[in-house]
């Protein structure tokens, strides 16, 4: 096992906040119109940063109290550049970050209604040097962290300034973007938009604090039996952070000098809008004549059932209506359980039951009967599903999953109340992190979402995500096929863009001592 310094490492790198009870999360855009003085803010925000060190597992008691809001910051290259840093270090970062997002449009498939020209404004108008982030347990103390933020930025007189310019839900521009977990009834849900729950898993890395069992369906697959730890190992360190030995058993491209990118990594944030009205639409009408009706339409489309059941695992929607069933209400009466040996009991169970959403692989689906080879979740994970039947795969050092996984950050925004219309504000705050952005988060949108030759489907892209094109007569060429089994396939033709790009661009996250080092100016490339 890697030693890291959790410490030292920004909380949101290792940290879904989300799962830890902060439902509210608010994004800042900055800009530093004089090194000397932005050096000298950043200096006194560097004690308020979260860190990576451990907290208990949702649940359980703690024996600090966890903060009421959180905060984390990274940087543009635009923004290197702004506090000061050393040329050599500047042209030490790697092409795709010098660049940033907008200038990668062709290569991440942003064309069209994703093309920057339609993006908010704040992406149009300007640089954007920082990126803050706060997550709360409730607005109320969401407010009251962000007033504290806004001061902090006012006595800077000028030195730093917070960009406007993001398109709110009733069409005016904004200073920040806010972000929430979803309510049904009143009750906050997992779910994003099209109604799907989301962020069920991420990957298991060696040193990243997470209890060792969660390991199983997160890590990397060994052909073990995946619904135990002996199916699966740890991601080696140097895929998420820098200054570590990787899946290629190399140390990832890093800036110079080690002290800066040592416990850093980079990350992509991008702003994506649903299409809600199209994707019911749509789904509605490609279920005509489908034996499955709508909801396993969508389940096809996206890999699992609405409430996160896997299809593998699951292949009928009446089994995944059960299972969703159970674990709502396992869940329900933990809360309210006092009996010791009936409380360990449902602790055994819910286990039991989170496991089966992630502990699985696609050996015994390699036609894609029960999950088709390109929905959405098999495409962003395959789970050792494109080395199966290639001798000696998983002993090249460069077997191809497990150096295209990234870590998935972000909530919801906005509210797209009725879903009858597409226009608004809504969709997914989308980041990734990782620790080389062209090899990881680039590929897999690239040849992943938008393409489909790895998975031996030409150029079918992804059902939800995928940039669909447009023939000479204006008709999306978007298509998908549903494997039946013993029955006639299932074609989904014309599928139209359900997925829309609204801004974005790749931030550095420093360690909190390299924030140190770029605050007081002390960044030494030699």
């Amino acid at each position: 096992m890697s030693y890291i310094d959790l410490n030292d490492i920004q909380g949101n790198v290792v940290k879904p906040y989300g799962r830890f009870g902060y439902p509210v999360a608010r994004y800042f855009f900055l800009v530093f119109t004089d090194a000397v003085g932005a050096q000298r803010w950043l200096n006194t925000m560097i004690p308020h940063i979260t860190t990576g060190a451990p907290w208990p597992e949702p649940g359980t008691p703690a024996e600090v109290p966890l903060p009421d809001t959180t905060l984390n910051i990274a940087f543009t290259y635009q923004g290197m550049k702004a506090l000061g840093l050393p040329r050599k270090t500047l042209s030490a970062f790697p092409e795709e970050y010098q660049m940033g997002m907008k200038a990668r449009a062709d290569i991440l498939g942003d064309d069209g209604p994703s093309h920057p020209q339609n993006w908010d404004p704040l992406w149009q108008d300007g640089p954007v040097h920082a990126w803050m982030s706060m997550n709360a347990r409730s607005l109320e103390h969401m407010e009251r962290q962000c007033d504290w933020l806004l001061t902090s930025i006012a006595q800077t007189l000028g030195d730093v300034v917070l960009r406007d310019g993001q398109r709110s839900p009733d069409g005016s521009l904004k200073p920040w973007q806010d972000a929430a977990a979803l309510k049904e009834n009143g009750r906050l849900v997992p779910k994003e938009h099209f109604g799907f729950v989301d962020g069920i898993s991420d990957p298991y890395f060696k040193g990243c604090g997470s209890p060792p069992e969660h390991v199983i369906g997160e890590g990397k697959p060994t052909r073990g039996d995946p619904a135990t730890m002996a199916g699966w190992e740890p991601l080696e360190t140097g895929e998420f952070i820098l200054g570590y030995r990787d899946e290629a058993c190399e140390y990832p491209y890093a800036p110079v000098p080690m002290t800066l990118a040592r416990n850093g990594t980079f990350m992509v944030y991008r702003k994506l809008h649903q299409n809600v009205a199209s994707w019911r639409d749509y789904t509605a009408k490609a279920a005509e004549g489908y034996a499955g009706a709508q909801e396993k339409l969508e389940a096809k489309m996206v890999g699992r059932w609405h409430n996160g059941a896997p299809l593998c695992e699951f292949p009928t929607q009446a089994e995944a209506d059960a299972f969703g069933t159970r674990l709502m209400t396992v869940r329900a009466e933990l809360k309210t359980e006092k009996d010791p040996e009936r409380l360990k009991a449902l602790q055994k169970e819910y286990a039991a039951m989170r496991l089966k959403l992630k502990a699985f692989n696609y050996d015994d689906d390699l036609d894609g009967a029960a999950c088709p080879l390109g929905a959405h979740v098999r495409r962003a994970n395959p789970r050792g599903a494109l080395e199966f039947g290639n001798e000696g795969a998983f002993q090249t050092k460069g077997a191809l999953a497990n150096r295209r996984r990234i870590l998935r950050r972000g909530l919801p925004y906005g509210e797209s109340p009725d879903g009858t219309t597409d226009d608004g504000e809504h969709g997914i705050i989308f980041m990734a992190l990782n620790a080389n952005i062209e090899r990881q988060f680039e590929f897999v949108q690239q040849q992943w979402v938008n393409y489909g030759n790895d998975f031996k489907l030409s150029n079918e892209r992804d059902p939800v995500l995928g940039n669909q094109q447009l023939d000479a007569q204006g008709q999306s060429t978007g298509h998908f096929m549903i494997p039946g089994g013993d029955s006639p396939p299932h074609f989904c033709t014309r599928i139209p863009r359900f997925v829309e790009t609204r801004g974005g661009d790749y931030f550095f996250i420093p360690s909190v001592s390299a924030l140190h080092l770029i605050a007081k100016g002390l960044v030494d490339p030699t």
